[in-house]
């Protein structure tokens, strides 16, 4: 009885670890029903009836000032869409699907004469990355081609606390 005891205390101890971002908020009551990410301050949150209840630093596309117009520009898109589908075989660790381009980016790019593009995600790091010295290279840099990027563990709490369906607000 007493291993067991002791096994049980060293499970509920070990579940809370150090993290780098604080436990979801006592008031917050509910998921995860909002994500905005703030481009000019490199920065995601994850709201749950108008509450931040994570905030993560974040990486876009090597070109990441203004709106996505076209493929291939390095832009992180601005605008309202839907987290609506997941990749857990992507190129990246984990990737979750942004429902860019709306029918408006599909609109005005195609008057400007270019293809939108598509495939914007919410992911982490490149499986390719192994080392930690790499791995903290990419922590401080634009490195996407419009994606949006944050660190494998933070993409794994966002992955388990984002429903499919969740709105994502891209502001500049």
């Amino acid at each position: 009885m007493r291993v067991f005891v002791a096994f049980a205390l060293t499970g509920l101890l070990g579940l809370t670890g150090c993290g780098s971002t604080p436990p979801v908020s006592q008031k917050a009551a509910g998921p995860v029903d909002q994500v905005v990410v703030k481009k000019s301050e490199r920065r995601i949150e994850l709201l749950s009836r108008g509450q931040v209840v994570r905030k993560y630093r974040v990486a876009l596309g090597g070109s990441p000032n203004g709106h996505k117009y076209r493929e291939g520009d390095q832009r992180t898109p601005v605008g309202d869409y839907v987290l609506n589908w997941r990749n857990p075989r992507s190129n990246y660790y984990k990737a979750i699907h942004i429902s860019y381009p709306n029918e408006q980016d599909k609109f005005v790019s195609r008057q400007l004469g270019f293809n939108p593009g598509g495939m914007i995600m919410l992911h982490g790091f490149p499986n390719y990355i192994q080392s930690e010295s790499m791995r903290r290279l990419y922590t401080n840099t634009d490195w996407t081609h419009g994606c949006i990027a944050v660190q494998n563990h933070e993409i794994d709490e966002i992955w388990n606390l984002v429903p499919d369906g969740t709105p994502i607000r891209i502001m500049p």
